[in-house]
């Protein structure tokens, strides 16, 4: 099958990372479906078959069932590389997404947690019942790091559950990110990150866990830790300092670059630490800090 030539090919070739080649199979497997449905309606054999109509009411479908626009753009683009692939392969002469228009995303504001909060709660000067909130054993130790290293690096959420002992550098204070197309990074770690990463390390160890991963987070049986552990860690701290609906990963990472860009940070800079391609992309967080100036000028200003 075409479809199952091109996974193979992001997943060798372009070695993409596990997280998106399995997103990629998601979306083309749901277009294919689409195409052909068990309800005996005539099924589309051939790629060659393919219009750009069928994309078009593919997308109106989607959006029908409640997909947000951007969800639908990232569907279009893995069926752009699709069919791109199809023509270097010679399957296909055209490629039918050329006629498709992306649907047009509303320009939201990255959501952000207050720094201040954040410092204080990591800090221990944010305490709940007079009991502080990151307990002092291993699973503490290791849901205070998970919050620690999103808020101190920017990482996201599929970088985090990838970060191995190796790429930790506790000499020159520097970890290795694999980013996504598998793009490493070296981010600085600050003095209190790189204290909490060696007792967490020691705690681990004293945990005497079986398998002996080599991957730094880790559930509360040593096994890897995945994404959902992750995004359930964030979001109980989060609940202490925020009541903001958003309370994930993604949200430190915000936090994190608007953080910077507020205390003068070059947004180059920024840019490479986030692991952006394109400046564009680091941007956005220069209207959070318009909207800061904002707030700012009304509260202080005597004509505002």
């Amino acid at each position: 099958m075409f479809s199952e030539r091109f996974i193979q090919y992001i997943r060798f070739e372009k070695r993409y990372s596990p997280h998106t080649v399995a997103a990629y199979q998601s979306d083309l497997d749901q277009f294919l479906l689409f195409l052909n449905p068990p309800d005996g309606t005539p099924p589309v054999l051939h790629p060659s078959e393919i219009t750009h109509h069928d994309i078009r009411n593919w997308m109106a479908q989607q959006m029908d069932d409640g997909l947000t626009a951007r969800s639908v753009n990232r569907k279009i683009a893995t069926l752009r590389k699709y069919f791109k692939f199809l023509m270097q392969e010679g399957v296909i002469a055209g490629n039918p997404t050329s006629r498709i228009n992306a649907p047009r995303i509303p320009r939201n504001l990255p959501a952000v947690v207050d720094g201040d909060k954040l410092t204080q709660m990591l800090d221990g000067r944010l305490n709940i019942r007079d009991e502080y909130i990151f307990t002092d054993n291993f699973a503490g130790l290791r849901d205070k790091l998970v919050i620690e290293m999103l808020f101190g690096t920017g990482m996201r959420l599929a970088e985090i559950t990838g970060v191995k002992h190796p790429d930790i550098d506790l000499y020159e204070n520097t970890i290795k990110v694999l980013g996504k197309r598998n793009k490493q990074r070296i981010i600085p770690l600050n003095s209190e990150l790189v204290s909490l990463i060696k007792r967490y390390v020691e705690a681990k160890k004293s945990e005497n866990f079986n398998n002996n991963s080599v991957t730094l987070i880790v559930t509360n049986k040593g096994a890897d830790a995945y994404p959902k552990l992750i995004y359930l860690i964030v979001h109980k701290y989060l609940s202490y300092i925020s009541t903001q609906d958003k309370k994930s990963p993604h949200v430190l990472r915000h936090t994190f670059a608007t953080s910077l860009l507020n205390k003068g940070a070059d947004l180059n800079a920024i840019k490479e630490l986030l692991g952006h391609a394109n400046l564009s992309a680091t941007q956005i967080y220069t209207h959070n800090s318009v909207e800061r100036l904002k707030s700012i000028y009304k509260q202080a200003h005597p004509k505002a």
